[in-house]
């Protein structure tokens, strides 16, 4: 019954080594747990919102609130997908697109996270892959944009493997001191132009709705 109202459940994404997917309540406790565990190594920074330098309970619940509350607060003009990334069935981080505006910006952007042992083996570029796929072939953006400090180097990896150029610089402030990030922008067009693995959408259609500022029915 729950599908019939939220539909998203539904939506699956697969790349060859990963899946995406809605996470059940016992594997966002899971997912939590890999959190606390660790995400950052000491002295990375990683996130405007310093959440991996919190206390490990503070980490987890970090997580598990997050998720609710962007289910909770989805709007069909501004939501945040968030999605849970798994390895044969075990969840080992997780990421987001986000669309503000999107039924008239038809821009996103992404983010996402990984436990520590996780890193380094490539699935950042697949699980990036994986949400620009659904951006640009199934949600009709025309860009993507994304934010990374630029000390941020596997970051930066992987929007450079992808195409994203240079959109300028934001400078904010984390702990108290300066931190400048670069602006990169990835149109479908250079999109579609760089290889990239495979990636397979199901469950679209029954959610479209939900993205595209169309009536739910």
């Amino acid at each position: 019954m729950i599908n019939k109202y939220w539909p998203l459940y539904g939506l699956n994404l697969r790349t060859p080594r990963l899946e995406f997917r809605f996470p059940s309540e016992d594997e966002l406790g899971t997912l939590a747990e890999v959190a606390a565990q660790g995400v950052n190594r000491p002295g990375q920074r990683t996130f405007l919102t310093p959440w991996p330098e919190l206390p490990p309970k503070e980490r987890g619940l970090f997580i598990v609130q997050n998720h609710w509350g962007c289910k909770a607060e989805w709007n069909s003009n501004n939501w945040v997908l968030n999605l849970g990334v798994f390895v044969e069935g075990r969840p080992i981080g997780m990421v987001s697109l986000r669309g503000k505006d999107f039924s008239v910006l038809r821009e996103v952007t992404t983010g996402s996270w990984l436990g520590l042992e996780f890193q380094g083996q490539g699935y950042g570029t697949e699980a990036r892959t994986a949400l620009l796929q659904l951006a640009f072939e199934h949600l009709g953006a025309v860009a993507a944009r994304t934010e990374v400090f630029q000390e941020n180097a596997a970051s930066q990896g992987v929007s450079k493997k992808l195409g994203y150029e240079s959109d300028g610089i934001s400078r904010d402030v984390l702990d108290g001191q300066v931190i400048v990030s670069d602006r990169l922008r990835l149109t479908r067009d250079q999109w579609q132009r760089v290889p990239h693995v495979a990636v397979t959408v199901t469950g679209f259609d029954q959610c479209q709705a939900y993205f595209l500022g169309e009536e739910v029915t």
